[in-house]
């Protein structure tokens, strides 16, 4: 079985990129963040001709997200329980049968802009949030994944200059300390399962050659509960897709299970 997650930074302009990636790598359940299209817009039928089942929720121009799977989708979640939001950033759904069952929770977790803009105590409020409700969930799904762009960066190594990100949004303590706390659930970060080059990134600035010079972030992530943890066998960061013409500035995370 293979996850992934992918921020695809609009998915009416990133659509043929998708359907060509999926005929390729043939993921089992993919996870889409920043769709950017309202409900009646989401390209449902060609990913049902691809094989797809879908989920989605989705506002105009920013946010969105959802989930593909070669299996039915059950048990369908939209938003953070008890937290009122406007913006499209979370969908969960159960995949598998009962006896393989795994619960699949994508986020977009909010950028945050900068440390002195209303928007990062949002999203540190936004964080709390999503563990409180994740902490209900860990205990009713052994089989839990967490897949998004999770716009943290959780240590130096996931920044190509960390002296220059110092104290900035995406690697803030606060930020990090957040991440750790979703980890705290029983969670593991399975690209830190396995030994990894160092410089290794997921997202890259559109400006100043950001991903010819590799001057990227690791912020897109899966954690995996400890039953999937044991069964992961390895995690591709799908570089190619971001040599594309007009590609998205995320490249897909998979993360290969037994």
């Amino acid at each position: 079985m293979n996850i992934a997650t992918w921020n695809v930074n609009s998915l009416k302009v990133r659509l043929p990129q998708l359907l060509d990636w999926l005929n390729s790598a043939q993921p089992d359940v993919v996870c889409l963040q920043e769709t950017k299209l309202e409900d009646h817009a989401f390209p449902q039928q060609e990913l049902i001709d691809a094989g797809y089942h879908v989920v989605f929720c989705g506002q105009k121009t920013y946010n969105g997200v959802a989930i593909l799977s070669r299996t039915p989708l059950r048990d369908v979640q939209y938003g953070i329980p008890n937290f009122e939001d406007e913006q499209r950033r979370v969908i969960a759904a159960t995949v598998g049968d009962e006896s393989h069952a795994v619960r699949i929770v994508c986020v977009y977790i909010p950028n945050g802009q900068a440390v002195d803009s209303d928007k990062y105590p949002y999203k540190l409020r936004w964080l709390a949030a999503l563990k409180a409700w994740l902490s209900t969930e860990t205990q009713q799904h052994a089989k839990l994944a967490l897949l998004g762009d999770y716009n943290i960066a959780p240590d130096d190594r996931d920044v190509h200059d960390p002296i220059a990100w110092a104290g900035q949004v995406l690697c803030t303590d606060a930020e990090r300390d957040a991440f750790r706390a979703l980890v705290a659930l029983g969670l593991h970060d399975a690209f830190r399962l396995f030994e990894q080059p160092e410089k290794t990134f997921t997202w890259w600035d559109y400006r100043m050659l950001g991903f010819q010079k590799n001057r990227g972030l690791r912020i897109d992530h899966i954690l995996l509960s400890a039953p999937l943890a044991e069964q992961c066998t390895g995690v591709t960061i799908e570089r190619a897709m971001r040599k594309l013409e007009r590609p998205s500035d995320h490249a897909p995370v998979v993360a290969h299970l037994r």
